[in-house]
């Protein structure tokens, strides 16, 4: 969905390394890309000037439009402007590497706990200072050493064909691996962070060797090499190459509200389900976040946005296009997250994705996931 806007700039940097474009990584929105695949133009006016010279510096691996309307939001409420740059999370990552003490980045927003670990484990974020904000979310979103906060949830989850597969086939994440299943699997590469993640919460759960095993079952139920993203799986399914996908919910559900009738009927064609570890249920949530960086300026700002955005008006713009799941109570969900079922949280505390993200791909390598 197109949209205009009135004024956003993407912060130029001396020695910028990366160039502010959407990656292939998941929130990239092709909408926001110009013909070249270059970010469709930013504007800078300032038909609205802020009300004070407070600005916030944002390093977000987001790629919505939406975004800048939350952005505008923000803006407009308190007055603080505005300044973001978009890419992937690791472009980022060192983007920020090279710019060491003299980053300009208040905030970094990433759409995996494992992405916003590895900021951390670059020395790259601080501690979030206590805050109203902590009263808006469960315990679990705040990473154990504050140094992210989860904004919004997202579950991996399995698409799958109701005509070759029944749900009780699936409802488990170690059915991905039964013999039954073979040649019906697609899944994404096993350097994604999503199923790094997955991966991660695994061993956490299961145990190395088990989870390594889990792996291998996987591997020899594949359908095909793993490629392309998680709508590619769900394509993969509804066109008969394979009738299991492993996927994050919203790319479902946004498929199904697609003006597209390919996505939509893709959609239509399969079902989502979301597998539990076999112990009670809790599934696999992850989050879209936020970390205070490193050498922030703008910490009282940085505060406020990430404050904002778990108001119910910035929970709204934050999932309303996205069709992630809010984490504010009280919050309406977006339309369309009816289509899927109740979301019990695992218990798994966020920093063990990130800290587990090498044993992951480890695992991932020994089984022979590419």
């Amino acid at each position: 969905m197109l949209r205009s806007f009135r004024k956003f700039s993407c912060f130029a940097l001396a020695g910028m390394l990366v160039a502010c474009s959407p990656s292939a990584s998941d929130g990239a929105d092709p909408a926001n890309t110009g013909s070249d695949g270059s970010p469709a133009s930013v504007e800078t006016g300032d038909a609205t000037p802020p009300k004070s010279d407070a600005t916030l510096r944002i390093y977000s691996a987001r790629h919505y439009d939406s975004d800048k309307f939350m952005y505008d939001a923000f803006e407009k409420k308190t007055g603080i402007r505005v300044l973001f740059r978009e890419a992937g999370a690791n472009q980022l990552l060192e983007t920020m590497k090279a710019e060491g003490e003299n980053s300009p980045a208040d905030l970094i927003i990433a759409s995996d706990a494992g992405a916003l670990w590895r900021f951390e484990d670059a020395g790259l974020t601080q501690a979030l200072p206590s805050g109203e904000f902590e009263g808006r979310i469960p315990e679990r979103l705040l990473e154990p050493d504050r140094q992210y906060v989860g904004l919004a949830r997202r579950v991996r989850g399995v698409a799958y064909d109701p005509e070759r597969i029944s749900p009780d086939q699936v409802d488990e994440w170690k059915d991905l691996a039964d013999p039954s299943l073979k040649g019906e699997i697609c899944v994404r590469s096993s350097t994604n962070i999503y199923n790094l993640s997955l991966m991660a919460e695994m061993i956490e759960r299961w145990g190395p060797e088990e989870a390594e095993a889990w792996a291998k079952g996987v591997v020899a139920n594949m359908a095909r090499s793993p490629q392309g993203g998680d709508t590619d799986q769900i394509e993969a399914v509804a066109a008969g190459l394979c009738s299991v996908a492993v996927t994050n919910h919203y790319y479902w559900v946004r498929m199904a509200q697609s003006g597209a009738n390919s996505a939509r009927e893709a959609a239509d064609s399969t079902r989502l389900i979301f597998p539990g570890f076999g112990d009670g249920g809790r599934m696999h949530v992850n989050i879209t976040g936020a970390a205070l960086a490193a050498n922030a300026t703008n910490v009282d700002e940085a505060l406020e946005f990430i404050e904002f955005l778990l108001t119910e008006q910035g929970q709204g713009l934050l999932v309303d296009e996205t069709k992630e799941i809010p984490v504010a109570e009280g919050a309406t969900w977006p339309e369309g997250l009816d289509a899927i079922p109740e979301v019990a949280d695992s218990e798994t505390p966020l920093n063990t994705f990130g800290e587990r993200q090498a044993e992951a791909q480890r695992i991932f390598d020994a089984a022979g996931w590419n």
